[in-house]
């Protein structure tokens, strides 16, 4: 990668730590992971020979619950980036006030050279090496890049025939028939949208507020459609190929119909902008869902929005956010826009643990809720710290955590003294 991440998400941990003023030993627990291992991995090659790769699983906090946390196959993954982003997550499960913690794991291999044969094999191997260090009450893996739903099913299935039982809840994001929950698909989509609405509201924009959506992948094209439907008009859409604008409203659904023909939303009637130009439209929300560092501080200068949702990872530099918070523009920090996946990756680990298949709408109902909450609390935080809202959710999360971690030390000491 070309950023360190275990660098940032350190900076970031003692950003926060500097505002609470926290304790040096909390500080020092907060910047090593409880657990880290390295393992090799050995599968099977359809040509009949035994290949090893490298792989890695962190557990950076389960004070607050268990590790929670996805698992990347990239040819570019290493054993510093899983800790940083598993550092990451820790805040994000806080931030939205989940019982769990930040975990993180990855394969260092290029699944796109791999047969579904070699994929499986891989996959279960993994889940054999790490099989001691996770579990529904220790540390819960989930998709990450290269990952989805078939791997997920693999790893509880292996899982499950090491420790000799039915372990659904092991990891989260499976098909719905080994244990997946409803909802989850568009799980990131809903819970940004919940955001938008609610800080439109807070921030007095109109019912039918204009959004420019960067990037038609699954969230941004998902949550187009929620918001159009909301009755927003989405004035602009885009990919990698390019833009279209038009001030009137796009129809998302007529959109999504060409770049399903076609190839890309520049096909549809419109006014074609480039990638650059999306972000300048006039509008009142921006929702860049595309790529990590899509917004940096030249193009941050042309954005007109009122209000920024990343429902994208990372999609601000430092050096836009600092840009946008001078020009009074809010910005919906990832940690939380893009907090309706690992949500939804809560409820499904809290349905397996309880035996329980909750329907659409109530999947639906608890994701708005939970994001309201947290929103909620987001605002009041920075309000009351006179802080931008992405320091303001840092700073939250680390104050949840280390409160946990407190509590716990408190638990310990007092256990030693009685």
């Amino acid at each position: 990668m070309t950023i360190d991440l275990h660098r940032l998400a350190l900076a970031t941990i003692d950003a926060a730590a500097d505002e609470l003023d926290l304790d040096g030993w909390v500080r020092a627990l907060l910047h090593q992971p409880e657990r880290s291992i390295a393992v090799q991995i050995p599968y099977l090659g359809d040509d009949g020979e035994i290949r090893v790769v490298p792989g890695y699983r962190v557990a950076h906090s389960t004070a607050r619950g268990p590790a929670k946390g996805g698992t990347r196959f990239h040819p570019g993954v290493t054993g510093e980036e899983v800790a940083g982003l598993a550092t990451l997550m820790s805040v994000k499960t806080a931030v939205v006030d989940l019982p769990l913690g930040g975990g993180k794991g990855g394969v260092t291999v290029d699944p796109k050279q791999l047969s579904e044969t070699e994929l499986e094999s891989l996959t279960r191997s993994y889940t054999r090496a790490i099989a001691g260090t996770i579990g529904p009450h220790i540390d819960v893996p989930a998709p990450d890049v290269n990952t989805g739903q078939r791997h997920m099913d693999w790893m509880a299935d292996e899982y499950s025939r090491v420790v000799g039982a039915p372990s659904p809840a092991v990891v989260t994001g499976k098909s719905i028939a080994a244990g997946g929950s409803l909802g989850r698909d568009t799980a990131t989509a809903a819970g940004c949208r919940t955001v938008i609405l609610a800080s439109a509201r807070r921030m007095g924009l109109p019912s039918d507020a204009r959004v420019v959506v960067q990037g038609f992948g699954n969230a941004g094209a998902n949550l187009a459609r929620m918001l159009a439907a909301d009755g927003m008009r989405v004035v602009g859409v885009s990919d990698s190929r390019g833009g279209v604008h038009d001030p009137a409203g796009l129809d998302v659904n007529a959109v999504a119909r060409t770049k399903a023909e076609h190839g890309s939303v520049t096909a549809h009637p419109g006014e074609v902008v480039t990638p650059e130009g999306l972000l300048g439209l006039d509008c009142d929300i921006l929702v860049p869902a595309a790529l990590e560092g899509a917004i940096d501080a030249e193009a941050a200068e042309t954005v007109q929005a009122r209000l920024v949702a990343e429902a994208a990872n990372g999609p601000c530099t430092a050096e836009a956010d600092v840009v946008l918070s001078d020009r009074g523009i809010a910005v919906v920090p990832d940690v939380l826009a893009s907090a309706g996946g690992v949500t939804v990756s809560c409820f499904e680990w809290q349905q397996n643990l309880h035996g329980e298949r909750w329907s659409a709408a109530e999947v639906s109902r608890q994701l708005e809720q939970r994001m309201c909450g947290a929103l909620e609390d987001l605002w009041q935080a920075a309000e009351q710290r006179g802080l931008p809202l992405r320091t303001a959710a840092t700073v939250l999360g680390v104050q949840r955590i280390a409160e946990a971690v407190g509590a716990r030390a408190h638990a310990r000491t007092s256990a030693l003294v009685s």
